[in-house]
């Protein structure tokens, strides 16, 4: 994985995490790595992805089970969120982008429709 500089790199692996989740790489119940595997397949500081964890567990992605492990959340209430915060930054970055270029909303939602037809 390449980090970008700017973002934080527990903020990174979050993300990675969730795009997994509503994409179906991690499925609901799935078992995270360990902390300690996947630092070392990041190539991170451990303490970098446990801030990444217990990130995604405030959010609802994930619990904790002492002593087994971290686990994605079975309810689907939460990929469905986390699917529609995701369409959203989505969204938002693109009409961002164009209105940099100078195109107004209308001009915008022409070249959608083209596009989408």
């Amino acid at each position: 994985m390449e980090f970008k500089n700017h973002i934080p790199i527990y903020s990174q692996i979050v993300d990675v995490i969730k795009l997994d989740f509503v994409t179906g790489t991690l499925k609901p119940g799935d078992k995270l790595d360990s902390v300690r595997d996947y630092a070392l397949k990041l190539k991170v500081n451990p303490n970098t992805v446990q801030k990444a964890y217990q990130e995604i567990e405030r959010l609802g992605l994930a619990e904790s089970k002492r002593g087994l492990g971290t686990f994605m959340t079975e309810d689907p209430k939460v990929r469905h969120e986390v699917l529609e915060e995701l369409a959203v930054g989505h969204t938002s970055e693109y009409i961002n982008n164009m209105r940099g270029l100078g195109y107004t909303p209308n001009e915008i939602l022409m070249l959608l429709k083209n596009k989408l037809s």
